[in-house]
């Protein structure tokens, strides 16, 4: 059911934040502001800044931008259901701002997908797009969400996790261990941020040292994964709440060695193929694989699930999942659903919808104990 036909929503869009995809968050927040249709909903931005500070304006995602938000006014999100909505930060107290239906994220990686932004919202008993505490949190660490999967049958490719104490203090002995986990090449990952930041592939010792480095300085844990041969990398969009539905899958061409930063955001030398040239049977069984995931842990809104093909086994392995994937138009996760019968516009009011559909949910669960007599 839409909630849009009777009034309009005010919607605050959160972007920027104190993460390595800082950047990314604010292509996504311009391509979602491009489509909030004035008529249906008040729009309030909300930058971010790398250090934390919440910001407002008429034009916070330009100012954040060219680093000039001198003219934005600071603002904050109480963790209390009783003063709701958004709150200027004034030199004699708080003064509020508006009252909030629905606050949309674009904020990617660390303090936007992780479950921080995700608790603080529940604390405030505020509607949301996209996935709650549980799913963000176990989605972020690739580790974590990994041993999920084992547990629940879905195949993922061996790897084994270290800390940044493991890399800087017993950088040898750390690489013999990484070395268990298969031949070369290996993969080295910050085990909780995403868009290909801090990623390496490693051929070698040489390079294994340097993609240990590379990645501690982006989290304290790091992933150590087995290279699957001749990968075909296979995307997936999810979308939903308690009955989630997958997209047709798509398949990334990477204009890279594999799909790094730069290959997604900077060389656009990369290719989508959408649909994905797969058989009836692979693309059943990726999109069953998919909405499993989403499920395994508790997924609402919208995730990206990613895999990885062997070409030569025709097996699927899941790589990592998304819980809010990159949003600008030219993503995979929006383009995989205009693909699948759901324009941008579209997809952007369902997701509103969901959140407040999910909201609902919430407000169904009884807080209190009372035992009978």
């Amino acid at each position: 059911m839409s909630h849009l036909s009777n009034t309009s929503l005010t919607i605050a869009v959160l972007f920027g934040g104190r993460s390595g995809e800082h950047d990314v968050s604010l292509m996504s927040a311009r391509s979602l502001l491009a489509v909030l249709d004035p008529n249906l909903y008040r729009v309030i931005q909300v930058a971010i800044t790398r250090d934390g500070s919440w910001l407002t304006g008429d034009n916070a995602l330009d100012a954040l931008e060219k680093g000039d938000t001198l003219g934005l006014r600071p603002v904050t999100l109480l963790p209390d259901p009783l003063n709701p909505g958004l709150f200027l930060l004034r030199p004699d107290g708080l003064q509020k701002l508006a009252d909030v239906d629905v606050y949309f994220p674009v904020l990617h990686g660390t303090y936007g997908e992780d479950g921080t932004l995700q608790g603080l919202l529940e604390l405030a008993d505020a509607a949301y797009v996209g996935c709650g505490v549980l799913a963000s949190s176990v989605g972020m660490d690739k580790a974590l969400f990994k041993e999920v999967m084992r547990a629940q049958g879905i195949p993922v490719v061996e790897a084994i996790t270290v800390s940044r104490a493991d890399v800087l203090d017993h950088l040898e002995e750390t690489i013999h261990r990484a070395e268990s986990v298969g031949a070369y090449p290996l993969f080295v990952k910050p085990a909780n941020l995403g868009s290909s930041v801090g990623i390496t592939k490693c051929r070698s010792r040489s390079d294994l040292a340097e993609g240990l480095l590379e990645a501690s300085q982006y989290d304290r844990r790091i992933l150590i994964e087995r290279g699957v041969p001749n990968p075909r990398e296979i995307e997936v969009s999810v979308l939903g709440n308690d009955t989630p539905e997958a997209s047709l899958p798509g398949e990334v061409l990477p204009g890279a060695d594999f799909y790094s930063y730069d290959a997604k955001y900077v060389l656009d030398t990369s290719q989508l193929l959408i649909p994905a040239p797969l058989s009836e049977t692979q693309t059943r069984q990726v999109r069953e694989l998919a909405v499993r995931a989403c499920a395994a842990i508790d997924c609402a809104g919208l995730a990206r699930v990613d895999f990885l093909l062997d070409s030569g086994s025709g097996e699927f392995y899941l790589n990592e999942i998304n819980t809010l994937p990159g949003f600008t138009r030219i993503s995979m996760y929006p383009k995989l659903w205009e693909a699948t019968n759901l324009p941008y516009p579209t997809l952007v009011r369902r997701l509103i919808d969901l959140a407040l559909e999910r909201k609902a949910e919430r407000d169904r669960t009884v807080r209190v104990y009372r035992r009978n007599p």
